[in-house]
């Protein structure tokens, strides 16, 4: 059997770029979707005492003051752009393992949990 491996990297490369299209829509949604105060503290909530995302429970206060006190101006907009970039910003606290497993739980918990 013949494997080429511009083939192979071509097929590789055309599958990342797919999921980055599916990425880069969601984003797009997200920086659009206004979040009230309330949705975000629900969402917070949910997160960490309901434990709807299986994650270390001690973050939640930084998750919080990420949000609700961001430290980019980028992120000052009270979007679900935005309280996704407070989760992973509070999950680089974890060691690497942790915060991959985490960061990968992250979307679909936000997904499910917020209005769309």
């Amino acid at each position: 059997m013949n494997l080429s491996l511009e083939d192979s990297l071509s097929i590789g490369v055309d599958r990342m770029q797919r999921n980055f299209e599916a990425m880069r829509r969601q984003v797009e949604a997200w920086r659009a979707q206004q979040l009230s105060p309330g949705a975000a503290k629900l969402t917070i909530y949910r997160a960490f005492i309901e434990g709807d995302l299986a994650v270390p429970k001690h973050l939640a206060c930084r998750v919080h003051e990420l949000y609700f006190a961001p430290q980019h101006q980028e992120f000052e907009s009270r979007t679900m752009w935005s309280l996704s970039n407070a989760f992973t910003s509070a999950f680089k606290e974890l060691d690497p393992i942790s915060q991959f497993r985490a960061t990968a739980r992250l979307g679909r918990f936000l997904e499910a949990t917020t209005p769309a």
